[in-house]
């Protein structure tokens, strides 16, 4: 069961519509703000806090991908289509979550991942462990690079993964990726060129190939000089303050959520 404390609800006035579960990445926020925009726009929004939270995992790290099915039974009796917007580890956690759910008929995944990943660990010696389960089992992931280290002091995190990609071999890739050819609804990718954090345009190119093999359309926004973040028309810019590199040049969070806001009000059938 999700407590109170983990949720936060934004209704549209006219209530129904699209039930939009929404998900935050690494920082593991309730993302009030984002779900207040998508009400103000139409939906039925519900932010979750999927980590950190009252008998959750303290990181992200074997989180169970039912905690998203419990939050999406919440929205079902209130919403007439269900849909899922995630950034980062939260679009990672709304892409896997939409191809076990057929209730889901749209994702808008910012600053995309096509592959599952290690979940975090505190210290090197620490077993290797996905970031998510499956009905008690842990999804394949790729591992992350122990010895890699960082050559600035602001690190940019996107090397990292793409050196862990390489080393870990295709096999164990192909056993990580996420089978987005199961999601038969709608995806728009979010990515920015400068993503400092993971590699968020080659995984989005990714997903819009493998969906393509399959006869699958993928609507790809994309700018070249944005970054890891973007921020929707009417959100608040989050804290500048951070303790590694994102990317993006000077308004770019803002310039890339304005070139994705068509498309995203189109798949979530918003006003």
């Amino acid at each position: 069961m999700i407590a109170d404390a983990d949720l936060h609800w934004a209704r549209a006035r006219r209530g129904g519509g699209t039930g939009v579960l929404v998900l935050a990445g690494s920082s593991g926020r309730l993302d009030t703000g984002r779900a207040e925009v998508l009400a103000a726009a139409g939906a039925t929004a519900l932010a979750l806090r999927w980590f950190g939270g009252e008998g959750q995992p303290a990181v992200p790290c074997e989180v169970d991908l039912e905690t998203f099915v419990d939050a999406l039974d919440l929205l079902a009796p209130v919403c007439d289509r269900l849909a899922v917007v995630g950034l980062s580890y939260g679009a990672e956690a709304a892409l896997l979550t939409a191809v076990r759910d057929p209730r889901v008929q749209a994702v808008v995944a910012f600053a995309p991942t096509d592959v599952v990943w290690e979940g975090q660990h505190r210290h090197d010696a620490d077993p290797r462990r996905s970031k998510w389960t499956w009905r008690g089992r842990p999804v394949p992931f790729v591992p992350l690079d122990r010895g890699w280290v960082p050559d600035r002091e602001l690190p940019a995190f996107a090397p990292h993964y793409a050196r862990s990609r390489e080393l870990a071999g295709d096999a164990t890739v192909d056993a990580a990726t996420i089978p987005v050819e199961r999601l038969r609804g709608d995806l728009v990718l979010v990515a920015g060129g400068d993503d400092q954090v993971w590699p968020s345009v080659a995984a989005a190119r990714a997903i819009v190939a493998r969906r393509a093999a399959h006869g699958l359309e993928t609507v790809l926004i994309e700018d070249s000089r944005a970054g890891h973040p973007s921020v929707l028309p009417g959100e608040v810019a989050p804290d500048p303050a951070r303790s590694y590199l994102v990317g993006g040049d000077e308004g770019a969070a803002e310039r890339i959520g304005a070139l994705a806001w068509p498309a995203i009000r189109n798949v979530l059938r918003l006003d």
